[in-house]
């Protein structure tokens, strides 16, 4: 009796043991609930959360589940939607805009954070000299284009131009970083720079008939903006608008040094990958970010009588309808 009782009690600790030693290994079977929190919806924002979408499903298939929620612009909904993530306890989140990287990154240290269209991590997250890698449980991707380059696109276009307007929201961290250096560098440029703030959708129209008195609007990438840009368009009139991305400038600008949102979602779901499957840890994994091409509009370019021709010389791709 006393060897029976020995052998159960060896198995039992073996068993154990085993169990224990595989508590953090990812089944091949496992089931993964991915929260997904969008500050607003508008094309940018979209695309970026369909390409992560895209390349996770194609990765998991039908064991992976998305938590798809919308903030509708409202900065308090997103850290009722991460709250909820929280307690259900999701696999991972991506944070899509900065608001709703700041409600992650404030309701979570535990749940692998993945920010996406977020212009610059140091800005967004209170970071004093950044790095690079932002550490804990949060990275991601960075929709930055080159701000210096964008600003070498309204003196490349509108030569004779002496005044720009830059037209953004107020509330948004990133877009004021972006002011920031977008004029610093307009400046140099010789251009006389005016801002145009508007604190949300209800006086954006203010701002951007303001805006309009300038011989060039330049917009950021701003969701509020882009969530406008319909709006803006029916007030500027035929002032000309440089826009920081492509989703604006189809609505109502000329031209853009922009990403692909999708391609920008692509690469933070091949992210969520590396931490899903053990790969990488993400408190070691830098910020990622992809290409810009210079696109126009061509639509808008017929409307003031710019020279498509001569754009597409020069290495511009129309967007596409």
């Amino acid at each position: 009796m006393k060897k029976i009782i020995a052998f159960l009690l060896a198995f039992s600790l073996v068993f154990c043991l085993c169990a224990c030693g595989n508590s953090n290994t990812k089944k091949s079977d496992d089931k993964l609930t991915i929260g997904v929190c969008q500050l607003v919806q508008h094309e940018a924002l979209d695309a970026a959360t369909k390409g992560f979408m895209d390349v996770l499903k194609d990765k998991y298939g039908d064991k992976i589940t998305f938590l798809n929620e919308n903030a509708s612009g409202d900065v308090q909904t997103c850290t009722t939607i991460i709250n909820n993530f929280t307690n259900k306890k999701v696999d991972l989140i991506l944070a899509n805009a900065t608001p709703a990287l700041q409600a992650a990154a404030s309701g979570t240290t535990t749940i692998p954070i993945l920010g996406t269209s977020i212009t610059e991590y140091g800005t967004a997250l209170g970071i004093d000299d950044f790095n690079g890698t932002v550490g804990a449980n949060v990275s991601g991707t960075s929709d930055l284009a080159p701000l210096d380059k964008q600003a070498d696109m309204v003196k490349e276009l509108f030569p004779e131009a002496k005044t720009v307007s830059i037209l953004f929201c107020t509330s948004e961290a990133n877009s004021a970083y972006q002011v920031k250096e977008v004029k610093k560098n307009l400046e140099k440029l010789g251009f006389s720079v005016v801002e145009c703030g508007f604190t949300d959708s209800n006086d954006v129209s203010v701002a951007a008939k303001k805006a309009a008195t300038s011989d060039v609007i330049y917009i950021p990438t701003d969701n509020t903006a882009a969530s406008c840009a319909s709006t803006i368009d029916g007030v500027i009139g035929n002032t000309p608008v440089i826009a920081g991305e492509e989703g604006i400038c189809k609505n109502c600008g000329v031209a853009t040094l922009s990403i692909s949102y999708y391609d920008l979602g692509k690469t933070t779901g091949e992210m969520a990958i590396k931490i899903l499957e053990g790969e990488e840890k993400i408190e070691n994994m830098k910020i990622e970010y992809t290409n810009a091409i210079k696109k126009y509009n061509k639509a808008k370019c017929e409307q003031l009588g710019i020279d498509t021709a001569a754009l597409e010389a020069n290495g511009y791709t129309a967007i596409s309808e």
